[in-house]
């Protein structure tokens, strides 16, 4: 623009896979991290926060070494400790909850129990696509100490009541068993054997997955392998006496809770660590890539960690989804509830006078602002109603004389006299 000096300096942009979350969007995070936050509390879980990196180690024993998101999608650098340590940066929330649990001795008691919730940023080096970004955030939750399938359930409820509760429709929840660590053993065995005849018509990702984590092919988007894994058995064909008993009853304890429920038996998760319960929930709104959340039982995982044997279950939900779902649909989410106050003044004294009435304001807990710059009274009604204000609060001289103030309602176009002592409690009324 003319007047204005620019930079020569090359700007600096956001990392690939990175978005900027800024004012006229981050009242929508607030709105879904604050309905995630009641509904967790609302079923006993408290919040927990880890670090944002940890040991390396902890994602390759935890997660698994031959996953995809260990294999090729992890932040991993050493840092400069002598000699140095690798960590990496977490791509997902559950082995770091499970690290901690054990590392604060919450599970140490025989028949502990820890339910927990969490919202931060994960990282995954992947295709940045629609709602699927290299620095994503999720709401998740974990619950430590009870195997039954009750506890499964439980999650599974506190997930679809945090979707309705944010407004989302059109919801189809998935569910699958892939039993405990002897039936899944079974299962990868049986499925390996079905595969390995039609390896050469496999992916190239997908021969390799043969050998480390077959399951993970049925989870193949590329359409040769969807061809090579049809008619392969069904993980229910390998499930125990025990879990199918516990799958039994989680589709009994769903259906009496009014839950419609979909069993899919090519449901599988990209941890190594689900035994079990596996489920997924999708939207509309979102085209193909319709999932915005899934969980599943983790009952290794914390013995794998180092920790005493202890049962697992828990979900995560990807905001950045969920957020793009409730737009597709059209969904309003609630804006926050105090609504902006703007103060006008007409000359210096009015202006030194506002400051004042700008401390009162807040110190009330009424949300406030003027301009500090000297603009015209019109350039300041234009800058208040930029800034979406509500009301306006107007001082002139003549109303310092009078001990008075104008408020004028934007809405209505209302404009009213109040004393001066009165304007702060008329505005918290409001």
């Amino acid at each position: 623009p003319r007047g204005i000096a620019m930079s020569n300096q090359a700007k600096i942009t956001a990392p690939k896979g990175t978005v900027d979350i800024l004012p006229a969007e981050s009242w929508k995070w607030q709105a879904v991290e604050r309905i995630a936050r009641e509904t967790a509390a609302a079923y006993h879980f408290g919040e927990i926060r880890t670090p944002i990196f940890e040991h390396s180690e902890l994602f390759h024993r935890g997660v698994g070494e031959a996953s995809d998101v260990v294999s090729k999608e992890t932040y991993t650098f050493d840092d400069r400790g002598a000699p140095p340590t690798s960590l990496t940066l977490r791509p997902e929330g559950t082995a770091g909850v499970a690290r901690a649990a054990i590392e604060s001795g919450a599970l140490n008691d025989q028949g502990a129990r820890l339910k927990v919730f969490y919202i931060g940023p994960n990282f995954r080096y992947e295709r940045p696509q629609k709602g699927r970004l290299r620095q994503h955030h999720q709401f998740g939750a974990e619950a430590f100490g009870v195997a039954e399938a009750d506890q499964d359930v439980e999650c599974i409820l506190l997930q679809m009541d945090f979707y309705r509760r944010c407004g989302v429709r059109d919801l189809e929840l998935q569910i699958n068993s892939l039993g405990d660590r002897e039936s899944k053993a079974r299962y990868r065995d049986a499925l390996v054997a079905y595969l390995s005849p039609k390896k050469d018509a496999l992916s190239e990702d997908s021969q390799r997955r043969l050998e480390a984590n077959p399951l993970r092919i049925l989870d193949s988007k590329d359409p040769r392998d969807q061809e090579a894994c049809k008619g392969a058995p069904a993980a229910a064909e390998s499930l125990s006496d025990k879990s199918r008993g516990h799958f039994e009853r989680v589709q009994k304890l769903l259906t009496a809770a009014g839950v419609p429920f979909r069993v899919n038996p090519s449901l599988v998760r990209g941890f190594d660590y689900y035994t079990e319960t596996l489920w997924e929930v999708t939207a509309g709104g979102l085209g193909a890539q319709n999932a915005i959340g899934g969980g599943g039982r983790y009952d290794n995982l914390v013995e794998q960690l180092g920790g005493r044997p202890t049962p697992g279950v828990g979900f995560g939900s990807g905001l950045e989804r969920l957020l793009l779902a409730l737009d597709g649909q059209g969904v309003e989410l609630p804006r926050p509830g105090k609504k902006l106050v703007w103060l006008a003044s007409h000359g210096d004294a009015a202006r030194d006078h506002n400051w004042a009435l700008l401390a009162e304001l807040r110190a009330a807990g009424v949300p406030a602002d003027m301009d500090a710059t000297g603009r015209s009274i019109k350039a300041q009604f234009k800058l208040a109603d930029r800034e979406q204000a509500a009301y306006c609060v107007v001082v002139g001289d003549s109303e310092l004389a009078a001990g008075t103030v104008v408020l004028k309602d934007f809405a209505t176009k209302e404009q009213t006299t109040v004393p001066r002592g009165e304007i702060v409690r008329t505005l918290q009324a409001r």
